[in-house]
């Protein structure tokens, strides 16, 4: 099991983002010779208003009791984004021990599905893919067609589905999912994100330490420490039946699972999307003629 260390998160992923901003971007003169990719500590310190020795220190890892007013401040002279803001929060909270406390209580773990009244309402929806997950990216629950868009991740009826696991050890994922590399990054972003807001997650460290060991491709994603805002947008496909999909997708928080979420996928009306997801659910339908197995 991968154990965090809430320092070395803090020191890293504030190290990282000075190291992204540079000095024009600042707004900071250059003098003398740099040493360093980004600003220096000092010239963080100044744009935030505090002292050299205090933003060293809380660089360090020193987040414990840190008001917001700092965090703020830190955050605008880093050019933190609206993602990144909250997981410097998130980190300061699990330093001082609010996280815990904090933290949404969550229902008991469901690694065999979703409750049955979770199920009927994906089983609803019929028009689009939807699937539910939690913040470790396993997948839990989908209706027809979610089952249908993910057959490749749900190919093992054995193996509990993860689309983590999937991205970076089942080479079917390179099929899947046409630009890779962006699938790969925001997957690992997401993740980093739960990390942020769950740091005794036992079963999110197992994955980590897990996809580490085994993958070079994750393990350097993950030393970025880039966080990400899973909220909507659009996804590529490239379904080994149906062929290429271009679907916009929406992803909402669950109120009555904490630490859920449902994603639904779409398509214009009359659009080559829309055209893609006719067939899959033909296709749906041809192979759910026999007992569904449920995620």
């Amino acid at each position: 099991m991968v154990v965090v260390d809430n320092s070395a998160e803090v020191r890293e992923f504030l190290t990282s983002r000075r190291a992204r901003v540079t000095p024009e971007r600042a707004g900071v003169p250059q003098v003398g010779r740099r040493r360093v990719p980004g600003l220096r500590r000092s010239e963080v310190a100044g744009l935030a208003g505090m002292s050299v020795e205090y933003y060293a220190r809380l660089e360090r890892g020193a987040l414990g009791g840190v008001s917001s007013g700092v965090l703020d401040a830190i955050a605008r002279a880093l050019q933190l984004d609206d993602a990144e803001r909250r997981h410097l929060f998130h980190l300061a909270q699990a330093a001082d021990g609010t996280a815990e406390a904090m933290r949404p209580r969550r229902g008991p773990s469901r690694s065999g599905g979703v409750r049955p009244g979770l199920q009927w309402a994906l089983d609803a929806i019929t028009t689009g893919p939807a699937i539910v997950g939690n913040t470790r990216s396993d997948l839990l629950g989908a209706n027809a067609l979610g089952r249908a868009l993910y057959a490749d991740v749900l190919a093992d009826p054995t193996a509990a589905p993860n689309l983590a696991r999937f991205a970076f050890l089942d080479a079917a994922a390179r099929r899947l999912y046409p630009d890779w590399g962006l699938t790969a990054d925001v997957t690992v972003a997401n993740l980093r994100t739960a990390a942020g807001l769950d740091p005794h997650d036992r079963a999110l460290h197992d994955l980590v330490g897990e996809l580490s060991t085994r993958s070079e491709e994750f393990r350097r994603r993950w030393a970025a420490h880039d966080v990400r805002t899973h909220a909507g947008g659009t996804k590529h496909f490239r379904h080994h039946v149906v062929g290429e999909l271009e679907l916009a997708y929406e992803t909402m928080d669950l109120r009555g699972d904490p630490g859920l979420s449902m994603t639904i996928f779409t398509a214009e009306p009359g659009s080559a999307g829309a055209h893609g997801l006719a067939l899959l659910a033909s296709w749906a339908a041809t192979r759910d003629a026999a007992p569904a197995v449920r995620v």
